[in-house]
């Protein structure tokens, strides 16, 4: 059964008014607002489980774009279509254009004020913990054996100690995951061809 136009532009406005909470109401970039997607759209909304943000993350990651817009997009078309998607990410980055616009008129007179400041480095220290905890949670539920805890150790090694772009890094774990999944598959079915050929 289709949607009348009002059910559609309810979901519509509910999409954009989601993403505009979001946008309004977290600070620290895309990485902050991690912990805020998984607890606005996962535990309050039920639109994504978990497993899902994390592979739009890692979209996000491969893409061009700020990873809140391209998560905000991926939802919104989820939801509502291509029409949601337009609605998800407008919703998410009116709130910037807003702030951004009165900021830019008014920081050059204000960045050197105590007060300022200060509320910037409290802000910094804010985004700091939301991305510490989403990682803490992230890694909760993606590390769950020893061939996903070496995974991350080794990434984490190469991102944080080298100079090699996380794109590529990205890339590599997505053939390297590819090979061995064919890898897998082929093994459990020369498993149960053997399997096979014993019952008969």
């Amino acid at each position: 059964m289709q949607k009348s136009w009002k059910e559609k532009l309810k979901l519509y406005l509910t999409i954009y008014w989601t993403m505009f909470k979001i946008g309004v109401t977290t600070f620290g970039g895309g990485y902050a607002m991690i912990a805020i997607f998984d607890k606005e759209l996962g535990e309050r909304k039920k639109w994504i489980d978990r497993e899902e943000l994390l592979d739009y993350l890692a979209i996000s990651q491969i893409t061009p774009g700020v990873i809140a817009v391209n998560v905000s997009t991926f939802v919104g078309r989820k939801k509502g279509g291509v029409i949601g998607a337009i609605f998800g990410t407008l919703g998410v980055v009116t709130p910037s254009l807003i702030i951004i616009t009165i900021i830019a008129a008014l920081f050059i007179n204000f960045a050197s004020n105590e007060y300022v400041m200060h509320a910037f480095a409290g802000i910094r220290i804010c985004a700091c913990v939301l991305i510490i905890n989403a990682t803490i949670r992230f890694i909760k539920q993606t590390v769950v054996d020893i061939l996903t805890l070496v995974t991350f150790l080794c990434v984490f090694l190469v991102a944080a100690f080298t100079r090699i772009s996380t794109v590529y890094i990205v890339l590599f774990i997505i053939l390297v995951s590819i090979v061995f999944t064919i890898i897998k598959g082929s093994k459990e079915k020369k498993k149960d061809g053997h399997d096979g050929g014993a019952q008969c």
